[in-house]
Protein backbone atom coordinates (compact mmCIF):
# COMPACT_ATOMS: atom_id res chain seq x y z
CA UNK A 1 0.00 0.00 0.00
CA UNK A 2 1.36 3.40 -0.99
CA UNK A 3 1.80 5.63 2.10
CA UNK A 4 -0.25 8.82 2.24
CA UNK A 5 1.54 11.86 0.94
CA UNK A 6 0.70 15.50 1.23
CA UNK A 7 0.29 17.99 -1.57
CA UNK A 8 3.37 19.82 -0.30
CA UNK A 9 5.41 16.62 -0.56
CA UNK A 10 4.33 16.01 -4.13
CA UNK A 11 5.14 19.59 -5.07
CA UNK A 12 8.59 19.31 -3.48
CA UNK A 13 9.33 15.93 -5.08
CA UNK A 14 8.32 17.23 -8.49
CA UNK A 15 10.69 20.18 -8.05
CA UNK A 16 13.54 17.83 -7.14
CA UNK A 17 12.73 15.65 -10.14
CA UNK A 18 12.82 18.61 -12.51
CA UNK A 19 16.11 19.87 -11.07
CA UNK A 20 17.77 16.44 -11.28
CA UNK A 21 16.74 16.10 -14.91
CA UNK A 22 17.93 19.60 -15.77
CA UNK A 23 21.27 19.21 -13.97
CA UNK A 24 21.88 15.89 -15.73
CA UNK A 25 21.23 17.68 -19.02
CA UNK A 26 23.75 20.39 -18.09
CA UNK A 27 26.40 17.78 -17.28
CA UNK A 28 25.77 16.03 -20.59
CA UNK A 29 25.93 19.34 -22.44
CA UNK A 30 29.25 20.18 -20.79
CA UNK A 31 30.52 16.67 -21.59
CA UNK A 32 29.72 17.18 -25.26
CA UNK A 33 32.19 20.09 -25.27
CA UNK A 34 35.00 18.14 -23.59
CA UNK A 35 37.25 15.23 -24.47
CA UNK A 36 39.21 12.66 -22.51
CA UNK A 37 38.78 12.07 -18.77
CA UNK A 38 36.78 15.27 -18.19
CA UNK A 39 34.11 14.08 -20.62
CA UNK A 40 33.85 10.69 -18.90
CA UNK A 41 33.62 12.31 -15.46
CA UNK A 42 30.82 14.65 -16.53
CA UNK A 43 28.87 11.79 -18.11
CA UNK A 44 29.17 9.78 -14.90
CA UNK A 45 27.86 12.75 -12.94
CA UNK A 46 24.89 12.90 -15.31
CA UNK A 47 24.30 9.18 -14.72
CA UNK A 48 24.35 9.74 -10.95
CA UNK A 49 21.76 12.49 -11.29
CA UNK A 50 19.71 9.96 -13.24
CA UNK A 51 19.71 7.65 -10.20
CA UNK A 52 18.39 10.48 -8.07
CA UNK A 53 15.76 11.20 -10.70
CA UNK A 54 14.56 7.61 -10.50
CA UNK A 55 14.18 7.88 -6.73
CA UNK A 56 11.71 10.75 -7.09
CA UNK A 57 9.92 9.01 -9.95
CA UNK A 58 9.38 5.98 -7.74
CA UNK A 59 7.94 8.16 -4.97
CA UNK A 60 5.72 10.15 -7.33
CA UNK A 61 4.30 7.24 -9.28
CA UNK A 62 1.78 8.56 -11.79
CA UNK A 63 2.44 12.11 -10.64
CA UNK A 64 5.96 11.80 -12.09
CA UNK A 65 4.57 11.41 -15.61
CA UNK A 66 3.22 14.97 -15.65
CA UNK A 67 5.49 17.79 -16.92
CA UNK A 68 7.55 19.20 -14.06
CA UNK A 69 8.53 22.87 -13.75
CA UNK A 70 12.27 23.55 -13.69
CA UNK A 71 13.57 26.08 -11.17
CA UNK A 72 14.90 29.40 -12.38
CA UNK A 73 18.35 28.53 -11.01
CA UNK A 74 18.55 25.31 -13.02
CA UNK A 75 17.32 27.04 -16.17
CA UNK A 76 20.13 29.54 -15.69
CA UNK A 77 22.64 26.68 -15.49
CA UNK A 78 21.38 25.24 -18.76
CA UNK A 79 21.50 28.60 -20.50
CA UNK A 80 25.05 29.31 -19.35
CA UNK A 81 26.21 25.80 -20.24
CA UNK A 82 24.94 26.23 -23.80
CA UNK A 83 26.42 29.71 -24.13
CA UNK A 84 29.74 29.33 -22.29
CA UNK A 85 30.51 25.80 -21.11
CA UNK A 86 33.32 27.13 -18.96
CA UNK A 87 34.60 27.41 -15.43
CA UNK A 88 31.78 29.89 -14.79
CA UNK A 89 29.18 27.14 -15.23
CA UNK A 90 31.21 24.68 -13.16
CA UNK A 91 31.39 27.24 -10.36
CA UNK A 92 27.60 27.58 -10.44
CA UNK A 93 27.18 23.80 -10.41
CA UNK A 94 29.58 23.54 -7.48
CA UNK A 95 27.44 25.95 -5.49
CA UNK A 96 24.30 24.06 -6.48
CA UNK A 97 25.71 20.72 -5.32
CA UNK A 98 26.91 22.32 -2.07
CA UNK A 99 23.46 23.78 -1.47
CA UNK A 100 21.59 20.50 -1.93
CA UNK A 101 18.55 20.24 0.41
CA UNK A 102 18.80 16.44 0.68
CA UNK A 103 20.67 16.53 4.01
CA UNK A 104 17.56 17.89 5.76
CA UNK A 105 14.88 16.16 3.70
CA UNK A 106 13.57 12.90 5.18
CA UNK A 107 12.28 11.81 1.78
CA UNK A 108 15.81 11.78 0.33
CA UNK A 109 18.08 8.87 1.23
CA UNK A 110 21.37 9.37 3.13
CA UNK A 111 23.15 8.00 0.06
CA UNK A 112 21.68 10.76 -2.10
CA UNK A 113 22.83 13.43 0.34
CA UNK A 114 26.32 11.88 0.37
CA UNK A 115 26.30 11.77 -3.44
CA UNK A 116 25.67 15.49 -3.62
CA UNK A 117 28.63 16.20 -1.34
CA UNK A 118 30.88 14.03 -3.48
CA UNK A 119 29.54 15.70 -6.62
CA UNK A 120 30.51 19.05 -5.13
CA UNK A 121 34.11 17.88 -4.72
CA UNK A 122 34.22 16.40 -8.22
CA UNK A 123 32.95 19.63 -9.76
CA UNK A 124 35.31 21.64 -7.57
CA UNK A 125 38.23 19.62 -8.96
CA UNK A 126 37.06 20.11 -12.54
CA UNK A 127 36.63 23.84 -11.97
CA UNK A 128 40.02 24.10 -10.25
CA UNK A 129 41.90 23.63 -13.55
CA UNK A 130 39.97 26.47 -15.14
CA UNK A 131 40.45 28.66 -12.08
CA UNK A 132 44.19 28.05 -12.21
CA UNK A 133 44.24 28.84 -15.92
CA UNK A 134 42.50 32.19 -15.57
CA UNK A 135 43.82 33.18 -12.14
CA UNK A 136 46.47 35.63 -13.39
CA UNK A 137 44.29 37.47 -15.88
CA UNK A 138 41.25 37.27 -13.59
CA UNK A 139 43.18 38.87 -10.74
CA UNK A 140 44.27 41.72 -13.01
CA UNK A 141 40.73 42.13 -14.36
CA UNK A 142 39.09 42.29 -10.94
CA UNK A 143 41.78 44.55 -9.53
CA UNK A 144 41.66 46.81 -12.60
CA UNK A 145 37.87 47.15 -12.71
CA UNK A 146 37.51 47.84 -9.00
CA UNK A 147 40.42 50.27 -8.97
CA UNK A 148 38.88 52.13 -11.90
CA UNK A 149 35.45 52.26 -10.28
CA UNK A 150 36.64 53.38 -6.87
CA UNK A 151 39.50 55.70 -7.80
CA UNK A 152 37.57 57.60 -10.48
CA UNK A 153 34.42 57.81 -8.36
CA UNK A 154 36.53 59.22 -5.53
CA UNK A 155 38.20 61.65 -7.95
CA UNK A 156 34.91 62.81 -9.46
CA UNK A 157 33.16 63.17 -6.11
CA UNK A 158 36.09 64.99 -4.54
CA UNK A 159 36.42 67.49 -7.40
CA UNK A 160 32.65 67.95 -7.64
CA UNK A 161 32.26 68.51 -3.91
CA UNK A 162 35.07 71.10 -4.04
CA UNK A 163 32.85 73.25 -6.25
CA UNK A 164 34.17 72.50 -9.76
CA UNK A 165 31.68 72.84 -12.62
CA UNK A 166 30.46 69.81 -14.58
CA UNK A 167 32.86 70.43 -17.49
CA UNK A 168 35.91 70.42 -15.24
CA UNK A 169 34.69 67.31 -13.41
CA UNK A 170 34.30 65.52 -16.76
CA UNK A 171 37.78 66.50 -17.95
CA UNK A 172 39.23 65.43 -14.61
CA UNK A 173 37.42 62.08 -14.83
CA UNK A 174 38.66 61.42 -18.37
CA UNK A 175 42.21 62.32 -17.35
CA UNK A 176 41.93 59.97 -14.37
CA UNK A 177 40.65 57.21 -16.64
CA UNK A 178 43.52 57.50 -19.12
CA UNK A 179 46.25 58.01 -16.54
CA UNK A 180 45.03 55.18 -14.34
CA UNK A 181 44.50 52.70 -17.20
CA UNK A 182 47.95 53.35 -18.67
CA UNK A 183 49.55 53.15 -15.24
CA UNK A 184 47.74 49.90 -14.42
CA UNK A 185 48.67 48.31 -17.76
CA UNK A 186 52.33 49.28 -17.50
CA UNK A 187 52.54 48.28 -13.85
CA UNK A 188 50.98 44.87 -14.44
CA UNK A 189 53.26 44.22 -17.42
CA UNK A 190 56.37 44.93 -15.35
CA UNK A 191 54.99 43.04 -12.33
CA UNK A 192 54.08 39.86 -14.21
CA UNK A 193 57.27 39.93 -16.31
CA UNK A 194 59.33 40.19 -13.15
CA UNK A 195 57.34 37.44 -11.46
CA UNK A 196 57.77 35.06 -14.39
CA UNK A 197 61.49 35.82 -14.60
CA UNK A 198 61.82 35.15 -10.87
CA UNK A 199 60.05 31.80 -11.19
CA UNK A 200 61.98 30.88 -14.33
CA UNK A 201 65.24 31.49 -12.47
CA UNK A 202 64.28 28.61 -10.14
CA UNK A 203 63.66 26.15 -13.00
CA UNK A 204 66.39 23.51 -13.48
CA UNK A 205 68.64 24.25 -16.46
CA UNK A 206 68.98 21.69 -19.31
CA UNK A 207 72.79 21.89 -19.01
CA UNK A 208 72.64 20.69 -15.40
CA UNK A 209 70.37 17.82 -16.36
CA UNK A 210 72.74 16.64 -19.11
CA UNK A 211 75.71 16.87 -16.71
CA UNK A 212 74.11 14.23 -14.50
CA UNK A 213 74.85 11.53 -17.09
CA UNK A 214 78.61 12.17 -16.81
CA UNK A 215 78.95 12.58 -13.06
CA UNK A 216 80.92 10.21 -10.81
CA UNK A 217 78.58 7.62 -9.32
CA UNK A 218 80.26 7.44 -5.91
CA UNK A 219 81.39 11.02 -5.32
CA UNK A 220 78.72 13.57 -6.25
CA UNK A 221 76.28 16.13 -4.86
CA UNK A 222 73.17 15.10 -6.83
CA UNK A 223 71.26 14.34 -3.61
CA UNK A 224 71.84 17.93 -2.49
CA UNK A 225 69.82 19.16 -5.48
CA UNK A 226 66.82 17.13 -4.35
CA UNK A 227 67.28 18.15 -0.71
CA UNK A 228 67.49 21.82 -1.69
CA UNK A 229 64.11 21.46 -3.39
CA UNK A 230 62.36 20.09 -0.33
CA UNK A 231 63.02 16.35 -0.10
CA UNK A 232 64.17 14.69 3.09
CA UNK A 233 67.72 13.31 3.20
CA UNK A 234 66.54 9.71 2.74
CA UNK A 235 64.21 10.59 -0.15
CA UNK A 236 66.93 12.66 -1.80
CA UNK A 237 69.46 9.83 -1.57
CA UNK A 238 67.02 7.37 -3.12
CA UNK A 239 66.06 9.78 -5.91
CA UNK A 240 69.69 10.58 -6.71
CA UNK A 241 70.64 6.89 -6.77
CA UNK A 242 67.74 6.12 -9.12
CA UNK A 243 68.77 8.91 -11.49
CA UNK A 244 72.38 7.78 -11.59
CA UNK A 245 71.49 4.11 -12.06
CA UNK A 246 69.39 4.93 -15.12
CA UNK A 247 72.24 6.86 -16.76
CA UNK A 248 69.78 8.73 -18.95
CA UNK A 249 69.15 12.47 -19.28
CA UNK A 250 66.86 13.04 -16.30
CA UNK A 251 64.53 15.80 -15.28
CA UNK A 252 65.52 17.57 -12.11
CA UNK A 253 62.69 18.32 -9.65
CA UNK A 254 60.82 21.31 -11.00
CA UNK A 255 59.69 24.43 -9.26
CA UNK A 256 56.30 23.82 -7.63
CA UNK A 257 54.75 27.07 -8.91
CA UNK A 258 53.37 26.79 -12.43
CA UNK A 259 54.50 29.85 -14.37
CA UNK A 260 51.43 29.62 -16.60
CA UNK A 261 49.08 30.32 -13.68
CA UNK A 262 50.65 33.77 -13.33
CA UNK A 263 49.43 34.84 -16.76
CA UNK A 264 51.30 36.38 -19.69
CA UNK A 265 52.62 39.94 -19.31
CA UNK A 266 50.80 41.19 -22.43
CA UNK A 267 47.54 39.45 -21.52
CA UNK A 268 47.55 40.72 -17.95
CA UNK A 269 48.55 44.25 -19.00
CA UNK A 270 45.80 44.48 -21.63
CA UNK A 271 43.28 43.02 -19.20
CA UNK A 272 44.24 45.56 -16.53
CA UNK A 273 44.11 48.46 -19.01
CA UNK A 274 40.72 47.45 -20.43
CA UNK A 275 39.07 46.70 -17.11
CA UNK A 276 40.42 49.79 -15.36
CA UNK A 277 39.18 51.93 -18.25
CA UNK A 278 35.75 50.26 -18.23
CA UNK A 279 35.48 50.72 -14.46
CA UNK A 280 36.67 54.32 -14.56
CA UNK A 281 34.18 55.12 -17.32
CA UNK A 282 31.18 54.37 -15.08
CA UNK A 283 31.50 57.37 -12.68
CA UNK A 284 31.76 59.88 -15.54
CA UNK A 285 28.78 58.56 -17.53
CA UNK A 286 26.31 61.07 -15.97
CA UNK A 287 28.63 63.95 -16.91
CA UNK A 288 29.03 62.58 -20.46
CA UNK A 289 25.23 62.75 -20.82
CA UNK A 290 25.03 66.31 -19.52
CA UNK A 291 24.12 65.82 -15.85
CA UNK A 292 25.65 68.08 -13.22
CA UNK A 293 25.56 68.93 -9.56
CA UNK A 294 23.98 66.65 -6.98
CA UNK A 295 22.08 64.66 -9.64
CA UNK A 296 25.32 63.66 -11.38
CA UNK A 297 26.91 62.70 -8.06
CA UNK A 298 23.96 60.52 -7.01
CA UNK A 299 23.72 58.80 -10.40
CA UNK A 300 27.49 58.20 -10.53
CA UNK A 301 27.50 56.72 -7.03
CA UNK A 302 24.49 54.54 -7.84
CA UNK A 303 26.03 53.17 -11.06
CA UNK A 304 29.32 52.44 -9.34
CA UNK A 305 27.47 50.73 -6.48
CA UNK A 306 25.72 48.39 -8.92
CA UNK A 307 29.02 47.63 -10.65
CA UNK A 308 30.78 46.94 -7.32
CA UNK A 309 28.00 44.57 -6.24
CA UNK A 310 28.20 42.70 -9.54
CA UNK A 311 31.99 42.49 -9.38
CA UNK A 312 31.94 41.19 -5.82
CA UNK A 313 29.29 38.61 -6.69
CA UNK A 314 31.36 37.29 -9.60
CA UNK A 315 34.45 37.05 -7.39
CA UNK A 316 32.43 35.15 -4.80
CA UNK A 317 31.01 32.81 -7.42
CA UNK A 318 34.31 31.88 -9.02
CA UNK A 319 36.15 31.59 -5.70
CA UNK A 320 33.41 29.53 -4.05
CA UNK A 321 32.87 32.18 -1.36
CA UNK A 322 29.44 33.57 -0.33
CA UNK A 323 28.38 35.83 -3.20
CA UNK A 324 26.33 38.26 -1.11
CA UNK A 325 29.11 38.81 1.43
CA UNK A 326 31.69 39.40 -1.30
CA UNK A 327 29.35 41.81 -3.08
CA UNK A 328 28.69 43.80 0.10
CA UNK A 329 32.42 43.85 0.92
CA UNK A 330 33.22 45.38 -2.47
CA UNK A 331 30.45 47.94 -2.04
CA UNK A 332 31.46 49.03 1.46
CA UNK A 333 35.15 49.35 0.59
CA UNK A 334 34.41 51.33 -2.56
CA UNK A 335 31.89 53.64 -0.96
CA UNK A 336 34.14 54.13 2.04
CA UNK A 337 37.01 55.39 -0.09
CA UNK A 338 34.72 57.61 -2.16
CA UNK A 339 33.06 59.06 0.95
CA UNK A 340 36.42 60.16 2.36
CA UNK A 341 37.33 62.14 -0.78
CA UNK A 342 33.83 63.59 -1.03
CA UNK A 343 34.01 64.89 2.54
CA UNK A 344 37.47 66.31 1.89
CA UNK A 345 36.13 68.05 -1.20
CA UNK A 346 33.31 69.58 0.83
CA UNK A 347 35.84 70.74 3.42
CA UNK A 348 38.05 72.36 0.78
CA UNK A 349 35.02 74.05 -0.79
CA UNK A 350 33.87 75.39 2.57
CA UNK A 351 37.36 76.69 3.26
CA UNK A 352 37.52 78.39 -0.14
CA UNK A 353 40.55 76.39 -1.25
Amino acid sequence: MTPARTREQVRRWRGYLADERAEAAVYRDLASRRTGPDRDILLELAEAEGRHEQHWLDLLGEEGERPTPVSLRTRLFGLLARRFGSVFVLALLQRAEAGSPYEDDRDATPQMAADERIHEEVVRSLAMRGRMRISGTFRAAVFGANDGLVSNLALVLGVGAAGADAGLVLVTGIAGLLAGALSMGAGEYVSVSSQRELLAASTPSPQSAHALTRIDFDENEVALVFRARGMSEEEADRAAAAVLRERVTPSLPANEVDVETVGTPIGVALSSFAFFASGALVPILPYLFGASGLLAIVVAAGLVGIALLASGAVVGLLSGAPMLLRALRQLLIGYGAAAVTYLLGLAFNAAGI
